[in-house]
């Protein structure tokens, strides 16, 4: 694993020449660096902006490095989002008084936090050029909530730039996305991505490679991967589970595993986090952690506990299916080597065990599976049971023996 011969250093493959600080840590996107670049230069940007791109693209930093450019302090055009200015700094650090960002760890927006936005939005900005809010999954705000913010992108007060998120154009309402200023993102190159964590963070070469190769070039799951020895043993289990099913029995216990993993692994990513805004609310509170909640206090308790619950929802929801992107990835390795194309494979390191795996079914076979974990993600979305999800797809995984002895409903 290691990194690839003559590779080029970090700035000469994620940044266009003559490009700011600010634009950085966008790995793999030239082409929405230099339009944004341009928009930034100029005296009167667009008011408003959708960012798409798959997950892990990048539109989120995207979207916070155009604000530092359209805030940076520095007079010349060209060099704005310089990222040394105060006002890069403090966009940069989620503290500049004029750009706020809204983001929610909930299945969805709630109504009342877009005309909360749509409030603020009337002011004049205080310090900076603009006036600016960044709505990321802005996939999540249902048909009313847009529909709210849809008045105030058509008006929008003087000095107020408006930037939407989300995975791609379709999954904005056509009413909002037809008055925004698309910058769509690509999923960056392997390398590109590798150079990018060695880098800004310092990592090993060839960790990097081998995390960026596995995230299938997802930025942020790839730092993940590259500095959480857990986070990578984990992901290990996962791409190992078809490989060790060889019976109905199998497939059942790897799919309740795969349940089980998951929520043990949200819940302890939670239980830190969860008590330190309990202990912070209390202290808000004037209550000491040992304290009994006086009855005209609990609200707030209760608020903060309805929060935690749905955000923990969202987390079990987000590392199942996360999983399921290492699964698709895992049959698309397959599926490449019973073709013969020759690609490079996102777990290059199974590539023995993948061969043998190729070998034992056609090509269609593994079509089927990657069909059967598509539907496993649809039937998690939809609120279905995830143990039932996961066995109907955990399934389709048994060997071409048993399968085909299977009969035809």
């Amino acid at each position: 694993m290691s990194a690839a011969p003559g590779s080029a250093p970090l700035a000469a493959l994620d940044t266009p020449p003559g490009a700011a600080p600010a634009w950085a840590d966008l790995a793999g996107q030239d082409a929405a660096v230099a339009q944004l670049s341009r928009a930034a230069a100029a005296d009167n940007p667009t008011h408003a902006w959708l960012f798409t791109g798959p997950p892990g693209s990048g539109r989120s930093n995207a979207a916070r490095a155009f604000a530092q450019a359209l805030q940076c302090e520095r007079e010349d055009p060209a060099a704005r989002g310089c990222g040394q200015c105060h006002a890069c700094l403090t966009v940069k650090a989620g503290t500049h008084a004029d750009v706020k960002v809204m983001a929610t760890e909930n299945v969805t927006y709630k109504i009342d936090e877009i005309r909360e936005l749509i409030s603020l939005a009337q002011d004049r900005p205080s310090s900076g050029r603009w006036r600016i809010f960044i709505i990321e999954d802005a996939d999540r705000m249902t048909e009313r909530a847009t529909n709210v913010l849809l008045k105030a992108i058509e008006e929008p007060p003087a000095r107020t730039v408006w930037m939407l998120c989300a995975p791609s154009p379709a999954d904005v309402l056509v009413t909002i996305r037809s008055r925004c200023r698309p910058v769509g993102l690509r999923i960056p190159s392997v390398q590109s991505v590798a150079d990018l964590l060695v880098g800004r963070d310092g990592l090993d070469p060839e960790l990097a490679l081998f995390a960026a190769r596995a995230s299938q070039s997802h930025v942020g799951m790839a730092r993940r991967l590259a500095q959480d020895e857990g986070a990578r043993q984990r992901r290990e289990s996962v791409v190992h589970l078809p490989l060790r099913i060889h019976a109905t029995s199998d497939a059942v216990a790897l799919a309740r595993e795969l349940v089980e993993v998951t929520q043990a692994e949200a819940k302890a990513s939670a239980e830190v986090r969860n008590a330190e805004e309990r202990a912070a609310l209390l202290r808000a509170l004037g209550l000491g952690e040992d304290e009994k909640v006086p009855a005209k206090l609990r609200h707030h308790v209760k608020r903060l506990e309805d929060s935690q619950t749905a955000r923990n929802k969202r987390s079990v929801h987000d590392t199942l299916d996360r999983a399921m992107i290492d699964l698709t990835g895992l049959f698309r390795d397959v599926l490449a080597l019973q073709l013969g194309t020759g690609a490079e494979l996102v777990n290059e390191h199974l590539r023995d065990d993948l061969a043998s795996y190729a070998h034992a079914a056609p090509p269609e076979r593994t079509v089927a599976r990657i069909d059967a974990v598509a539907t496993a993600r649809r039937r998690l979305a939809g609120n279905v049971p995830a143990l039932l999800a996961l066995e109907a797809m955990a399934t389709s995984f048994l060997p071409d023996r048993i399968l085909d002895r299977r009969p035809t409903p």
